[in-house]
């Protein structure tokens, strides 16, 4: 049980805003920042401190563009951020095994 507890050691995922992008980035390619925001329900500065610990980490990328003349920026998850996510979603899925 110890050992299963210490793989549930990311501090990038404590966070359910942090846990929900990388869920929304592991089901499509490239997601813009407006769309985060509303499927996430949040302020700008809010999304952007998340997203800035996850490109810390380096679990996504992201890239700027423009859209006619307006600036988009888009995120999508790397493969360390998709190992990452996949090793903690395991690890909780072990925990839950071992507590029934």
């Amino acid at each position: 049980m110890k050992d299963i507890l210490q793989k549930i050691n990311n501090k990038a995922f404590d966070n359910r805003i942090r846990l929900g992008i990388m869920s929304i980035l592991m089901v499509n390619d490239w997601v813009s920042f407006t769309t985060l925001k509303e499927m996430l329900e949040l302020e700008d500065g809010n999304l952007a401190s998340h997203i800035k610990v996850l490109e810390k980490e380096n679990y996504i990328e992201f890239q700027k563009q423009f859209v006619g003349r307006k600036p988009q920026t888009t995120y999508q998850a790397t493969e360390l951020g998709r190992k990452a996510f996949n090793d903690h979603l395991l690890a909780l899925e072990n925990l839950l095994k071992n507590l029934t």
